[in-house]
């Protein structure tokens, strides 16, 4: 399939997280569509193309999350769009053609959210916003998440990239990590308090050379410390504890968070995602 050369592999961790923004976008769209006097918008920060291949089986094409959105009933209000990718956001323009109040751009949505967008979606002028926060790799920023949370108007779901952090921040010998990946990681949590974290005081134990390492924390405690952030520093008032996307070796490979200012959102997404937790 020539014409899909560019398109992203996703595997069945991907396909349920898929399933589980598809699952909420519509609960969220039948509670809003009901308030007369509030519109609601959907947001997609990395949106890609609007559709995925299988790496299973590379010729079934899968929905992606603007593909999702754009089918949702009740619909959406507006439509905000964003990839740095220029090919993918083409595509997507070519899936979305028929749909109005679309928007889309190709550029970097830690500046297009912040400047540009959030402020399209005021609390007080009744507008509300659910976001999808799905970057490649750690390349968000913490103000686009602090925003959000500031604003009152806007719920997230954020995969949070422990793969990435693992493999390029995360090391044993944290003095070897290059700073452009501490700036990543500074840039996403927002500090350095995610070293304090990471890290215990270093320990003396003794391998082949008889140097000092310091502990790393497992990927369950570095997910409660962000999950515990997202309401102490961002502001959001609702945080389930997010569900974690593994891979068939069982590695976790990301978290999902949800993050609101509404009880009956946080319950509706716990209620998701205990459909999923321990299946896979």
């Amino acid at each position: 399939m020539a014409e899909f050369e560019n398109i992203d592999e996703i595997g069945s961790w991907s396909e349920i997280k898929l399933e589980i923004i598809q699952k909420y976008a519509h609960a969220y769209s039948v509670i809003l569509s009901k308030k007369n006097n509030l519109s609601h918008t959907y947001i997609d920060a990395f949106s890609g193309p609007g559709f995925h291949l299988s790496k299973t089986d590379k010729d079934r094409v899968i929905q992606g999350s603007p593909w999702i959105a754009l089918g949702t009933e009740p619909r959406f209000d507006d439509y905000y769009f964003i990839d740095m990718d220029s090919d993918k956001t083409d595509m997507l323009k070519l899936l979305a053609q028929n749909h109005d109040r679309v928007h889309i751009s190709n550029g970097d949505c830690n500046n297009l959210l912040v400047n540009r967008i959030f402020p399209e979606v005021q609390y007080r002028d009744y507008r509300r916003a659910l976001c999808l926060l799905d970057p490649y790799r750690l390349n968000l920023n913490w103000e686009v998440i602090f925003q959000a949370g500031q604003m009152k108007s806007v719920e997230i779901f954020l995969n949070f990239p422990t793969m990435d952090m693992n493999r390029n921040v995360f090391w044993r010998h944290p003095e070897k990590v290059s700073q452009n990946n501490i700036n990543r990681m500074n840039a996403f949590w927002g500090d350095e308090s995610w070293r304090d974290i990471v890290y215990s005081e270093p320990q003396q134990i003794h391998l082949f050379d008889n140097t000092a390492i310091e502990k790393v924390a497992d990927n369950d405690s570095v997910a409660r410390a962000f999950q515990a952030r997202l309401k102490e520093k961002a502001g959001f008032q609702y945080v389930p504890s997010p569900l974690p996307l593994k891979n068939s070796t069982d590695a976790t490979l990301y978290y999902l968070f949800f993050a609101s200012q509404q009880p009956v959102a946080a319950n509706i997404v716990e209620d998701i995602f205990s459909q999923y937790r321990g299946a896979m």
